[in-house]
């Protein structure tokens, strides 16, 4: 297993991106659709030179590049206005035509209008647009935890205000810096859940300010606690499907289409957990499914490229991947 913090920053990164671009080939089609275009098994290798990405590998490495800008200790003031920089900048671009999506754009659009974010945001959302960004937070090895979560929290906030875009988002950002930081696959499901448990009626106010009020909640801790009952939920299922072992059916059918922000990152999970071992494989078989393929495969492969560090991928998907120098130079500086 790799030991050094790049090595395991470049292999998640890379993964997230490689996941992305292999994904994009069969977002929207079912199952029958992917095989028959793919025979007999599926995409097997991102496709072109450069192999082009989307909005996730592009949003990740927006919030990455900010959160480089910005000195820590981080303060809200600060990461608002650099992750607000970053956000516009990802909506302006001509390269931003990877079929990106609607909350995101709503949300810079507002963003850039200079209302505060927490009026920006589109709080009945929970896309899975932040939890498939937050990777590079969960790189923050030498933060604290609690650091790691009111970050975590915060990107997803700024364009997705629901209280399950934000648990969602963070309990990604556990799962990559534990993989990271050498835990194992296996037991993996239970601190997942230890850790929901842990802060469901932890609102981190300094940073989320009001948006509970905005979203219609009585008090702070009832709106975040929606969001880790509804992570909580998910965890049950992908327990169930984990039991059951199986590598044939879609793995959609158990842990969702991914197309919310809990379904993803438990899909996205569950494809990792069910190869752990084998990178090639958990990235493939996130591909043949039938939701929101792209951004369940970019996450297996940030959660498979954080565990087995860069060596996970073939030499020759990292010379071809698009951004391929953004994402190394932001790899880099998580050493």
């Amino acid at each position: 297993m790799p030991t050094t913090i790049a090595q395991r920053a470049s292999g998640c990164l890379f993964g997230l991106a490689l996941g992305d671009a292999l994904g994009a080939e069969t977002e929207f089609l079912q199952v029958n659709a992917i095989l028959r275009t793919f025979p007999p098994h599926g995409p097997q290798e991102p496709r072109g030179n450069p192999a082009l990405v989307t909005d996730d590998t592009q949003m990740a490495l927006a919030v990455g590049e900010a959160l480089l800008s910005v000195e820590s200790p981080y303060t809200p003031v600060a990461l608002e206005q650099a992750l607000r920089a970053a956000f516009i900048a990802w909506n302006r671009s001509p390269e931003n035509n990877r079929a990106p999506g609607m909350t995101c754009m709503s949300a810079c659009n507002q963003l850039e209008r200079g209302l505060p974010w927490y009026e920006a945001t589109v709080v009945t959302s929970k896309g899975c647009g932040a939890n498939m960004r937050v990777a590079p937070v969960g790189l923050l090895l030498h933060e604290k935890p609690e650091t790691r979560a009111t970050l975590a929290q915060f990107q997803a906030a700024l364009t997705h205000g629901h209280p399950t875009g934000l648990a969602a988002a963070d309990l990604t950002a556990f799962a990559i810096a534990d993989l990271a930081s050498g835990g194992t696959p296996a037991g993996l499901p239970q601190r997942l859940r230890t850790y929901a448990l842990s802060q469901r009626s932890t609102y981190h106010a300094q940073w989320l300010g009001p948006l509970w009020w905005r979203a219609g909640y009585a008090t702070p801790a009832e709106f975040i606690a929606r969001g880790w009952d509804e992570c909580l939920y998910v965890l049950d299922r992908l327990d169930q499907a984990l039991a059951e072992g199986d590598r044939e059916s879609d793995p959609c059918d158990a842990t969702g289409e991914g197309w919310i922000a809990e379904e993803a990152f438990a899909t996205g999970l569950l494809c990792f957990l069910l190869y752990p071992n084998k990178p090639l494989a958990a990235l493939r078989r996130a591909t043949v499914t039938r939701g929101d393929s792209d951004s369940i495969a970019c996450l297996t492969g940030a959660f498979t490229g954080a565990y087995h560090g860069l060596s996970a991928w073939p030499a020759d998907w990292l010379s071809r991947i698009e951004y391929r120098a953004r994402l190394a130079r932001l790899a880099g500086a998580w050493d």
